[in-house]
């Protein structure tokens, strides 16, 4: 039963971070253009499915309160001010998104409120994950690092990361979504932010080696996870062959498959942890009777339900938008 909801909390944080990170990354690049013509097609191309993406941040939230409850009172404990800086940045872009196209002479203020809670949401995602890497100052199970304990030069650099990554998949979702000049734009941006990532991974390996990280000797116990980057490298040519020959099918499931295969990486890295590296997935686990409790209720109807629903409304809202498309 722990391995269930192992599964199933690796799964919506998968989810969360493809679909999620697209239209994070979308509102990132809604500050590379000022045509009201690109940022209404922009809009357009994830308005129907946005509410229901961040509802897998709601799920990893809830199963992480009830299947692993330590984790969650940690975590919240070590990263109060990165999550209220996420929820301000996510609250803040959902309402610039409901009333920008309303607006007229105070536009300018909702587009940029949908940028920047964009990028702070991403940015404060990015920063957490370096913190969780690198390490958090744990004792007997509980917290000690204080407000600022997870601040450091890695976290900031993983969230700047974050940020090139999730605009990466917003600039391959609209090559996949979109036509004319947003298309174009799209594909102007790709070779950029996949350089800019490339820069990113370096430094991060080259930091994790200077500092003698811990999660540097996991690679050395288990060769097999080089098969990831293998499998990462590999979608990475794919996608640069399919941006030369302008193949919009193609580009945005290769980068789907190089964040899978990055956090692959992690996941298989930080195993048998859950916190890396403190606690581990059998500690911090509720009791036996919580956990088959909870599955019968969110394990076997809830999350099935809900990936049924997400496959709906990515088929129900396949296809191209133009600049006539409102769905918004």
């Amino acid at each position: 039963m722990i391995l269930y909801w192992v599964a199933i909390l690796a799964i919506s944080t998968l989810l969360y971070v493809l679909l999620d990170g697209f239209d994070l990354g979308v509102g990132i690049l809604f500050a590379a253009t000022r045509k009201e013509s690109c940022r209404h097609v922009m809009m357009s191309a994830i308005a129907p499915i946005w509410d229901g993406n961040e509802t897998w941040l709601v799920v990893t939230g809830v199963v992480l309160w009830g299947a692993f409850p330590i984790v969650y009172a940690t975590l919240l404990s070590a990263f109060y001010l990165p999550l209220l800086l996420m929820l301000a940045g996510l609250i803040l872009r959902g309402v610039a998104f409901e009333f920008r196209h309303k607006a007229e002479r105070m536009r300018w203020v909702w587009d940029a409120s949908f940028a920047g809670g964009s990028l702070v949401a991403a940015f404060t995602q990015g920063a957490a994950v370096g913190a969780l890497v690198e390490g958090l100052p744990i004792a007997d199970g509980r917290y000690v690092g204080g407000e600022l304990g997870w601040l450091s030069p890695f976290a900031l650099l993983c969230g700047v990361g974050l940020c090139i990554g999730y605009a990466l998949l917003g600039a391959c979702w609209l090559v996949g979504k979109c036509e004319g000049d947003v298309r174009d734009l799209g594909y102007r941006l790709i070779p950029y932010l996949s350089v800019g990532l490339l820069v990113f991974l370096a430094a991060v390996f080259a930091y994790a080696l200077a500092e003698n990280l811990q999660v540097m000797g996991r690679w050395l116990e288990r060769p097999y996870l080089f098969v990831f980057p293998v499998v990462g490298m590999v979608a990475a040519a794919i996608l640069a062959v399919s941006v030369r020959q302008r193949d919009d099918h193609a580009a945005f499931p290769m980068v789907v498959i190089i964040f899978a295969a990055a956090f692959g990486t992690l996941a298989i890295s930080f195993w048998p942890y859950i916190i890396p590296f403190s606690i581990t997935i059998e500690a911090a686990a509720a009791p036996h009777l919580s956990l088959a409790f909870m599955f019968w209720g969110a394990g076997l109807f809830v999350f099935p339900l809900m990936l049924i629903y997400t496959v709906i409304s990515l088929r129900v809202f396949r296809g191209k938008v133009t600049s006539s498309t409102n769905h918004y």
